[in-house]
């Protein structure tokens, strides 16, 4: 409605100007009834200013056309790939962003597959949305046969990076968001990974965890900017087994050495360090590997890219054959209590160091069950809780506290 008052107070004040001869009748009607001279002349006048006020009304009907220009805003990164993946799918000549979620949606089956199988019970499966740009697959097992508590996730995320958070960035990334030094007010994202935890009922059967991620910051046509991978799994027993922590250890090394032989000994050192629990003065547990942050400086894109499917195809056969050996063990009503202990050191380090858990919690919009499904069901904390010298728990005391060389 507004659009048509300019050229409504423009007829009005022609129609007030003109000499009152020519002045339009206010109510009155034309019909066959009324055909005399004078309703003959009053038509006459009508059809000449109607004329009228159509050649003055479209050349400006015209200038606001061409000035008042539609404005509509570019798509999102989020919006972009769900068109391409409607088009086109998936494929090796996809963005990496894509791959990468297609890829840890894939292992994910394979993943709750091979754990369903150690089990013989079925995960809970929830799909969820995020409104901000794309969502999660969280798959739960609870209270099983084997497993208290397991967990595999899934969470595709996309949003906008402030400059607070692009200068922190920047620190290991120069290359983010341009090579300039003036910092934009906000870049968008994309983030996806894979997490996973087990947490068995047995005391004797070791914890699980471990990661696969991949982020980039995108150009404002959609294109990659900056990127990198990270991730790592780790192994938190109660109980020491040497040989569990061996064929965990070189399991993961043999995927490392085949692309490159620097991997495994960086990687492990990291994990020891990251996953240390600087209070209590002690590791969380025996280590594996952890890395963050590989980009162009390490290796191509694609060669990274091929390293992080090897690792994450790697987990289920190592797994389940530690899980074959312990699941079944006897255990006492004391070593049952230890493991809540320990679990209950587990706890401290995801809440008050892990760096994934306070990322996830502090993104917009999160989903804050699946970001806790690393949580143990039940842990316990004991006052001044002491192990007995020379026991089993003691033993594993001490290599929390001195990380040991397992290949």
């Amino acid at each position: 409605m507004a659009s048509h008052r300019p050229a409504l107070r423009l007829i009005a004040r022609w129609r007030n100007q003109l000499p009152r001869s020519y002045q339009i009748p206010t109510c009155r009607r034309f019909s066959s009834a009324s055909s005399g001279p004078g309703a003959q002349g009053a038509l006459t006048r009508y059809l000449g200013l109607t004329a009228l006020s159509l050649i003055v009304a479209t050349p400006l009907f015209y200038k606001m056309a061409v000035d008042e220009t539609i404005m509509c805003d570019a798509p999102t990164l989020a919006e972009r790939d769900e068109l391409s993946k409607r088009a086109d799918g998936v494929s090796n000549t996809s963005p990496m962003r894509l791959r990468m979620e297609k890829f840890v949606k894939e292992q994910q089956k394979e993943i709750v597959k091979g754990l369903e199988a150690i089990d013989g019970s079925k995960f809970r499966v929830d799909e969820w949305q995020r409104k901000e740009g794309g969502g999660g697959i969280t798959c739960v097992l609870q209270d099983g046969k084997v497993f208290e508590k397991a967990g595999v996730g899934v969470s595709v995320v996309y949003g906008t990076l402030g400059k607070a958070g692009i200068k922190a960035m920047r620190a290991n990334h120069k290359g983010l968001a341009g090579e300039a030094e003036e910092i934009p007010e906000s870049i968008e994202f994309f983030a996806a990974g894979l997490s996973l935890i087990c947490h068995p009922k047995n005391p004797m059967a070791p914890t699980v965890h471990l990661n696969y991620r991949y982020f980039e910051t995108a150009n404002p046509d959609g294109s990659s900017s900056a990127w990198w991978f990270g991730g790592g799994s780790d192994l938190t027993p109660n109980y020491l087994f040497d040989e569990d922590a061996i064929l965990f250890h070189k399991s993961l090394k043999d995927v490392c050495d085949a692309h490159h032989k620097g991997f495994y000994p960086k990687f492990k050192k990291w994990c020891d360090n990251y996953f240390y629990n600087k209070h209590r003065q002690e590791s969380r547990g025996i280590g594996g590997i952890f890395f963050d942050d590989l980009d162009q400086t390490v290796l191509d894109k694609e060669s990274l890219f091929s390293y992080i499917q090897d690792s994450l195809k790697s987990f289920i056969p190592t797994y389940t054959t530690i899980m074959d050996k312990r699941k079944d063990m006897p255990f006492t009503e004391k070593e049952k209590e230890w493991q809540q202990v320990r679990r209950g050191r587990y706890v401290e380090f995801n809440l008050v160091h892990d760096r994934g858990t306070a990322f996830g919690l502090n993104t917009p919009g999160p989903r804050v069950e699946s970001i806790l499904m690393s949580m143990p069901l039940t842990a316990s904390w004991r006052y001044m809780y002491e192990t007995e010298p020379g026991s089993r728990e003691q033993r594993l005391e001490q290599v929390l506290r001195e990380p040991r060389e397992w290949v």
